[in-house]
């Protein structure tokens, strides 16, 4: 019995020296204790751009002042039948607003008095400009048949006399053609003043110049509006919300980059998940300086058919430089770490980043390097480390575009979910960087 008992403790003392070997053994070099992490290279679309934070705009909005002064009496209908208010589909000519008229209701019938009272002079000088050209044509009578008379049959007292008469006839046609001119100016005058009251008058019913969305009320009945230098705004009216537009801040160094009609993604924090569309449309000249930071306005166009894009959320963009289809991407990590020399294993040593041997310095000078000016690809070469056995070797790969975070990749010995080496862990020597989270670190604590 207990012979079967030492041979059984055996057994398990030795399956778990075995189990804790092989665990030892995949952990890392435990000679050197060096561990590596690993990064899966995936297959995907990538795509290469410019980040960039923006601002959802409505494509155009109409801002509906006042141009008099006065209290806010009522709002008007919008097409549902409700009070004008915050989202309020409307349409062109319908009333918004209706401000306090009686101050102007009272200054046009002041006006349209005052145009009568100018007819009536008219009228008056006019008749009495009649009353001239009569007396006018008998003063030229008798000054004719004076003539006649004169000297003979006519004393000269009374020739002098019917001269004096014409002459006073004249001047009193140019004193009423002078009066009529002056009654008819007078009548113009207040003709422009009743028709001023009238337009004032229509100001006071705030109308919508165009159909659309109101997005903005920025006064509530009671309130006094004062139109001075500036018409106060009332109203934001956005045309039409179906096509949106996205106004990026970008940075002076990538607007070389940028073009009308480029590709557009951005993202907004109402949608997380969701990857909007849109193209390039403009790019703004007037730029400007924050800090010594100088950036240009670009305006993407987008479609809001759906209406979910709402106006002035914050929008993440990306202006797509490049992209690529199906393709596989590893870290940027990987591509960018190499080994110590005292870890890789002889055969690999000396390798460059093409994947070939240090050419050797007494061979022909510039043989194994590629002639200036030959064409290559696309891609660039480049090294990824892999882990096989307690050992890590190179593989060449082509190296792509890159999105910042991951780049593509392409080699003959890549495969999918491909594990390359990002990094290492460096533990104390003879213990693995991995451990049981479990497991009691007794004895790990530092030493005073």
């Amino acid at each position: 019995m207990k012979r079967w008992l030492i041979v059984t403790i055996s057994a398990l003392v030795l399956s778990g020296g075995i189990t804790g070997g092989i665990w030892y053994y995949r952990s890392g070099l435990s000679g050197n204790g060096v561990s590596y992490r690993t990064a899966k290279v995936l297959r995907g679309d990538l795509v290469a751009g410019i980040n960039a934070t923006g601002t959802i705009e409505p494509e155009e909005v109409i801002n509906v002042g006042a141009q008099i002064a006065g209290q806010i009496l009522s709002f008007g209908k919008d097409k549902k039948g409700n009070s004008t208010d915050y989202g309020s589909e409307v349409e062109e000519g319908m009333v918004l607003a209706r401000i306090d008229d009686v101050m102007y209701a009272a200054e046009l019938l002041e006006a349209e008095a005052q145009v009568r009272l100018a007819q009536a002079s008219t009228q008056r000088a006019e008749a009495d400009l009649k009353q001239i050209i009569a007396k006018l044509d008998l003063a030229q009578r008798d000054w004719t048949r004076a003539k006649k008379l004169w000297p003979s049959a006519l004393a000269e007292s009374a020739y002098d006399s019917y001269k004096s008469a014409l002459d006073g006839a004249i001047a009193s046609k140019a004193v009423g053609e002078s009066a009529i001119m002056q009654a008819k100016a007078t009548e113009a005058s207040s003709e422009a003043k009743l028709q001023k009251a009238r337009r004032n008058l229509s100001y006071c019913t705030i109308k919508a110049p165009v159909n659309g969305i109101v997005i903005d009320r920025r006064v509530n009945i009671g309130q006094t509006v004062v139109a001075s230098l500036n018409a106060p705004s009332l109203f934001l009216i956005a045309k039409d919300l179906k096509r949106m537009q996205v106004w990026v801040a970008v940075n002076e160094a990538d607007i070389g980059k940028i073009h009308p009609g480029q590709p557009v993604t951005f993202t907004v924090d109402a949608f997380p998940g969701e990857v909007f569309k849109g193209e390039v449309g403009k790019i703004r000249l007037n730029a400007s300086m924050t800090q010594n930071v100088v950036t240009f306005t670009v305006e993407v166009i987008t479609d809001n058919s759906n209406s979910r894009l709402l106006p002035y959320l914050t929008a993440s963009v990306q202006f797509e430089l490049a992209r690529r289809n199906d393709v596989l991407q590893a870290p940027n990590a990987a591509l960018s770490w190499a080994p110590k020399p005292e870890q890789v294993p002889l055969r690999f040593q000396g390798m460059s980043v093409t994947g070939d041997e240090t050419p050797d310095k007494s061979k022909e000078k510039g043989k194994g390097r590629k002639k200036r000016g030959d064409k290559t690809k696309e891609q660039k070469p480049g090294l990824v480390w892999v882990t096989y056995g307690d050992q890590i070797k190179p593989l060449k790969v082509n190296v792509g575009i890159t999105n910042g975070s991951t780049t593509e990749i392409s080699g003959d010995e890549l495969k999918d979910d491909m594990e390359v080496i990002v990094g290492q862990r460096i533990t104390e020597k003879g213990k693995t960087a991995t451990t049981n989270p479990f497991t009691p670190q007794i004895g790990n604590r530092r030493k005073r």
